[in-house]
This record gives structure tokens, sequence and C-alpha cells, in this order.
């Protein structure tokens, strides 16, 4: 049977199929050349051993997490998978990581890790504790001898003296190191002494290869820092490394000193800040007084506040004016009674039967009653005549009626 006649593209298609679907994800370990970085940011590049070569493809996204300095010569493991590329009918190897040949283990295990944990939490923001404002201990987990030590002692003794430091050696890399880590750790959270558990623990080391940082990326410090009841700043390399250790931590830090000013205020910032405080409560407190002598004064100036003493003053003039009044009201009667009196007293006199008497006239009277007619008495009656100047006994002598 004859075979089909295929047109170059549709065969480049099939291959593509293919191959592809053959080789979805591959590994492969050679020597770089012919690296070139594009203006967009993908780069292109030669995988080659002894006999053979391929080519390969970074795009702009994978390229900008890449760990590894990439040039000629350096030999690495590229992991991705196998595309047909059709205007040139040639195959190449699209990278999705890329890392040293000897590093291609760690680069694996770190990964497998990095996943397990983020599935279990361990990388949650909610659980990161709070670092304290100003701490009063500091547990420092890292190597007694070397830069690291000496350069955060020496900025935390500058940023504030106050702080007591608390080392507890430990082994940052080789065999054992993540034991000593882990071990460091839970003695500062286990102990019941306050004087020896700190406030803050910070855990650092200064840069090295992914090897020398293995001890970081391990799950036993990630499980030691993830159970720590005491917040942990974690300073682990350079600035561009990032460790296990770095994400489980409370806080990052660039460097083993940045972490050390990270963890405590700055003393003359705060003696600042409290001189800011006192002098702002003492404005605070001079602007309540002066409020308060505002209103006092506005109080004693108010018309209600001098109301009951315009009051009484209103009052005591009136009574004086009363007193006034009613002493000329009193004096005008008096007179007045006075002048009734005397007018009625001699009208009295007038009206006087003594006066009367003294004209010649007399009173009788029978039995102490004075006697206005001769019918009320009869002959032989005892009678008094009552003179103005005396009375004498008489007794009716005859009948005079008519």
């Amino acid at each position: 049977m004859a075979a089909e006649i295929l047109s170059v593209s549709e065969l480049t298609l099939q291959i593509k199929s293919e191959l592809e679907a053959l080789f979805p994800r591959v590994k492969v370990k050679g020597e770089i050349s012919n690296f070139k970085r594009h203006s967009s940011g993908h780069i292109y590049l030669t995988l080659k051993d002894e006999g053979a070569q391929i080519p390969a493809v970074i795009w702009k996204n994978t390229a900008s997490f890449l760990q590894a300095e990439l040039k000629d010569g350096l030999e690495v493991i590229a992991e991705g998978r196998l595309e047909i590329y059709p205007p040139s009918g040639r195959y190449q190897l699209i990278c999705t990581s890329v890392a040293e040949a000897g590093q291609g283990a760690l680069q694996q295990a770190f990964a497998e890790l990095l996943l397990k944990l983020s599935k279990a939490g361990y990388f949650s923001t909610e659980r990161k504790k709070p670092i304290p404002a100003i701490p009063e201990a500091i547990g420092l987990v890292t190597s007694s001898t070397g830069a690291v030590i000496e350069d955060m002692s020496n900025v935390l003794s500058r940023r504030f003296p106050a702080a007591r430091l608390m080392l507890c050696p430990v082994k940052v890399q080789g065999a054992n190191a993540a034991e000593s880590v882990a071990a460091a750790l839970a003695y500062f959270n286990a102990t019941k002494n306050r004087r020896h558990r700190p406030d803050v623990i910070i855990i650092a080391r200064g840069g090295g290869s992914l090897e020398d940082l293995q001890a970081f990326n391990s799950e036993l410090v990630a499980d030691a820092l993830y159970r720590s009841s005491i917040p942990v700043i974690s300073a682990i390399g350079h600035e561009t490394d990032i460790t296990i250790a770095d994400m489980v931590a409370d806080l990052r830090a660039g460097t083993p000193s940045i972490a050390a000013e990270l963890a405590v205020p700055d003393t003359a910032q705060l003696l600042k800040g409290i001189d800011t405080l006192i002098s702002r409560q003492e404005n605070f407190v001079q602007a309540r007084l002066d409020g308060a002598e505002r209103q006092i004064y506005s109080i004693c100036s108010s018309y209600a506040f001098n109301r009951p003493p315009l009051q009484m003053q209103q009052f005591n003039d009136r009574i004086d004016s009363l007193a006034e009044l009613m002493s000329r009201s009193v004096g005008t009667l008096f007179s007045r009674t006075a002048q009734h009196y005397a007018s009625v007293t001699q009208q009295l006199a007038l009206l006087d039967y003594r006066k009367t008497l003294e004209r010649g006239y007399v009173l009788v009277k029978k039995e102490g009653r004075f006697i206005t007619g001769s019918k009320q008495v009869n002959p032989s009656d005892p009678v008094d005549l009552l003179f103005h100047d005396g009375s004498l006994p008489a007794v009716i002598s005859k009948d005079l009626r008519p």
C-alpha cells in the first residue's frame, strides 16, 4: 500500500502532537552555550554534552524566579517540556526551572517541602504573631562566632541597650545543624523562668549556597518555628536568599542587621516620642486650664451669675425706699391722728357737763342715776345735787308737777 502523501505542515503537526504528548515533562542535564537574554526578557540558550545539543527557551515570567546565575559553560539541570516550533521545523525545550547541576536534588526537595508545608498552613498570615514593640529580652539563635552575632549585637546595643540579649549558640550549616536550631527554639519556648524566656527570637546566619542554607530549608526547623509560642524573626542569608524558615517565621528580615533593627525600637526615637507625648499632654492640660479659666470668667461676667447681687441691691434700695415711705406715711398718719384727736378733745371739752355746771347749772341724781324730768321724783325723795365744785344731798319737798 502506498504511503499517504502529507504536506510539510501536516507532517510537522503530527510530529509535534506525538512528540509533545510523549515528553510532557523532562529533566535534562547539560552545559549552557549560546546564552542570550533578549530585550523582551526571554532567555534563549543551548544545552549540550559531548554527544548532542538541544535548543532551550526560558520565558520571561519563569526567568524572573531563577535562583541560579546562568552563563555559558555552567552545567545545569533544566526541567520543562518538549515543543516543536513548526516555522523552523525544530524541537526545543521550554524550561520551567533551571538549577545548577549540583543543586538539583536540593531544589527538588525544597519544592516538595514548600508544597507540603503550604498545604498544611505553615505559611498562613493568620497564624503569624505580632512582634512586641518594646521587648525586654531578645533570644538570639545563631553561631557564637562570626560577623552575624557581632553585627546584631552592635545594632541592638546602639538602638536599644536596655534589652537583655540571650544567645543560644547553634550550628548554622553542616551535619546536625537543623537539629541544633530546632533544639534552641524549643529551649527558649520551654523555659518557665521569666529571666530566661525572651519576648522575641531572632534566628540568623550569613549568606551561602543552597547547600549551606539547607538546615533552614528542613522540615525539622520549619516545625519548630511553627510551634513556637514566642514571635520569631528570621534573617537567613542575603536579601535574595529565601528559605523555608523565612516563610514560616512571623517576620522575615533581609539581613541579620535588619532583623536586629526590626526587633527593637530606636531609643532616640522613643525618647523623642516621650518628649512629644509630654509636650502634647502639657499643652492639653494647659488648654483645659485656659478653657476652664475662660469659662469661669464668662460665668462670672454673665447676667445670670450677677443677677442675685444686682437683685439684692435692688431689694435693699427698695427696702430703704419703702422704709422712708413708711416713715413719711406713719408721720403723716400720726400728725393727722393727733390733729383729729386734738379736735375731738376740743369738741369733747365743749360738751363736758362740768363746763355747763360752771355756768350755774345743777345735775340731780337719784339713787345714782341722773334725773332728767320732774316725773322721775316724788315728794320726800332723797336726791343729790351735783354742782361744778361738788355735790349736796337734798329732799324733794313737794310735788312741782302741774
